[in-house]
């Protein structure tokens, strides 16, 4: 906990995909009057449902959630960006006498609201792009990555590797800037008073939930979903290069089978919340970690589910009171 008597009260829910974290902020705003704020980088697009979980009607349960389908899968959005969006949103339902909730897996979003890091605007160089797109092309996408390694293990250890437009960016904005990831953002005053609640199911339980989620998503039409996007925008687009929907395209373009886009899913999604925790537990040591349920591993999801509320809203009300 973040205690600044001056500064306005939020709460913040992080913790690995698929741990439940929306269902939690859900009932958390329904419990004490407040609006979901999304730290999620692929659910700020238009389209992309699906593939990203995003919540839908039924599961926002009549709450406010804002930052959701706020881009087109072609525009780009930068940290930046999405600092001055969520701080003009949270004063506003702060103003509005009501709680902020912030609800993501996307550790660099909630970084640069919770810890108000200050991340530097590095234009693009098509130059540099090309020159590294060339270098994956001809040598692959690890030997760039190692690269990466060698100039800013930091930034390397905290993006997806899979993805070359991550890997590219982190690289163009390293060379151009001179500096690691972490010289470049600067940490000002705390903006807030904040409470971190983060949830981190035992890993045999994150990937079974996973692995649910996945077939889930197949069965209720990501194929379909994958397929109108590429369709309107093309399959070029930096967002479809995020995880369940570089893996379709693939399928799509003859790539890979259904079976393989499908388990490539699973082992990248596993590997990326290994990610998230790891950038959590760095990033945000003032987190009150919830105790997972004996029950847990006996999938008993209810009673799960009411064990972890139940110390979320202890939590919550000795911080409000």
């Amino acid at each position: 906990m973040r205690k600044n008597a001056k500064n306005p009260k939020i709460v913040v829910i992080i913790g690995p995909t698929a741990s439940g974290k929306s269902a939690l902020a859900v009932k958390i705003a329904g419990k004490f009057n407040g609006e979901i704020v999304s730290a999620d980088s692929r659910q700020i697009y238009r389209g992309m449902d699906i593939g990203t979980a995003k919540p839908t009607k039924k599961e926002m349960a009549g709450i406010k959630h804002h930052l959701i389908d706020i881009k087109n899968p072609n525009q780009d959005y930068s940290a930046g960006e999405y600092k001055k969006d969520a701080v003009k949103t949270i004063n506003k339902i702060t103003d509005a006498g009501k709680l902020p909730i912030l609800v993501g897996g996307t550790g660099l979003y909630i970084s640069t609201v919770v810890n108000n890091w200050a991340i530097p605007e590095i234009k693009e160089s098509k130059k540099l792009r090309l020159k590294l797109e060339k270098e994956i092309d001809k040598k692959g996408l690890d030997f760039v990555f190692k690269k990466l390694i060698k100039i800013d293990p930091e930034a390397a250890y905290i993006i997806d590797p899979k993805n070359p437009r991550r890997v590219i960016r982190a690289l163009e904005i390293a060379l151009l800037s001179g500096k690691k990831f972490s010289e470049q953002r600067k940490v000002g005053e705390p903006l807030y008073n904040v409470l971190e609640i983060g949830l981190n199911p035992p890993l045999e339980i994150l990937k079974e939930r996973i692995t649910k989620r996945i077939a889930l998503m197949i069965k209720t039409g990501l194929i379909n979903e994958v397929k109108r996007l590429v369709k309107k925008y093309g399959y070029k687009q930096r967002a479809f290069d995020a995880i369940d929907y570089r893996e379709i395209i693939d399928y799509l373009r003859k790539n890979i089978s259904l079976k393989e886009s499908i388990m490539q899913m699973n082992t990248n999604t596993i590997r990326y919340a290994k990610r998230q925790m790891t950038w959590f537990k760095k990033y945000n040591s003032s987190a009150h970690w919830l105790k997972n349920p004996a029950s847990l591993k006996l999938r008993r999801a209810s009673k799960n589910e009411a064990c972890l509320r139940r110390q979320a809203f202890g939590l919550v009300k000795k911080f409000l009171d």
